[in-house]
């Protein structure tokens, strides 16, 4: 995968370039914030003493950073753990053909409206920036009750929906559920750091609308985009 300027800065200190990404999932009984943000402490654990070292995370983490690339988490209590580890591409080492990602429509799409929830501030941030280069006209919301509040308080057409799957309170199927008879005619785009597969065996209400796998990069939200809304 190509790592843009929009990954990147999501996913700091990633250059940009070419990657080669393993996700490993699983659906155990997550993590929160405050334990996520340790991991990759050395000595830290949370299994009992004398059976966890605390230097397994640590040492995967400093073995993928001297390589150039990165480990990105995403975990919400109750609904596993998913691990993306960044390796840079060897294509051209190896004399192979490197892979040329698809391009990003470059047009800009006036006259659509999108309704972005997203609860973390950085990625919402970062995603209606690039949303307003591009034309789009973004109502932002941090999490379901506030997407629910400014799309009822809104006058206008709202085309699309694009919703990360798992927030606090009311997660991204709960909202479209509830806005689905509101607004019939609005598109849905779901975003998750969890992979298809997981999000397809722990959520039926996902299935048959598009996701974006977080952290992605402009080309993969804005054909997304594209595709949903033509």
């Amino acid at each position: 995968m190509k790592a843009d300027e929009i990954l990147s800065q999501m996913h700091k200190p990633l250059a940009t370039g070419s990657y080669v990404m393993l996700a490993v999932s699983d659906t155990g009984v997550g993590m929160d914030a405050a334990t996520a943000s340790k991991i990759f402490e050395p000595f830290f654990t949370t299994k009992e003493i004398g059976k966890g070292t605390g230097l397994g995370l640590p040492m995967v983490y400093g073995i993928v950073r001297q390589a150039g690339g990165n480990v990105w988490v995403y975990s919400e209590p109750g609904r596993g753990t998913t691990f993306k580890i960044y390796l840079p591409s060897a294509e051209l080492k190896l004399g192979m053909e490197a892979k040329v990602d698809e391009e990003a429509p470059t047009s800009r799409r006036e006259g659509f409206t999108i309704l972005l929830v997203e609860d973390d501030e950085l990625m919402r941030q970062l995603t209606r920036q690039l949303l307003a280069e591009h034309g789009y006209e973004t109502l932002e919301a941090k999490d379901g009750q506030e997407a629910l509040a400014i799309a009822r308080s809104h006058s206008g057409q709202i085309d699309l929906l694009l919703t990360d799957v798992v927030m606090p309170g009311m997660s991204g199927p709960e909202l479209v559920a509830r806005l689905n008879g509101e607004r019939p005619n609005m598109k849905t785009v779901y975003m998750s750091g969890y992979t298809g597969e997981l999000i397809g065996q722990e959520d039926t209400t996902t299935r048959g609308i598009p996701l974006l796998e977080k952290p992605f990069t402009r080309a993969g939200l804005l054909l997304t985009l594209h595709q949903a809304l033509d």
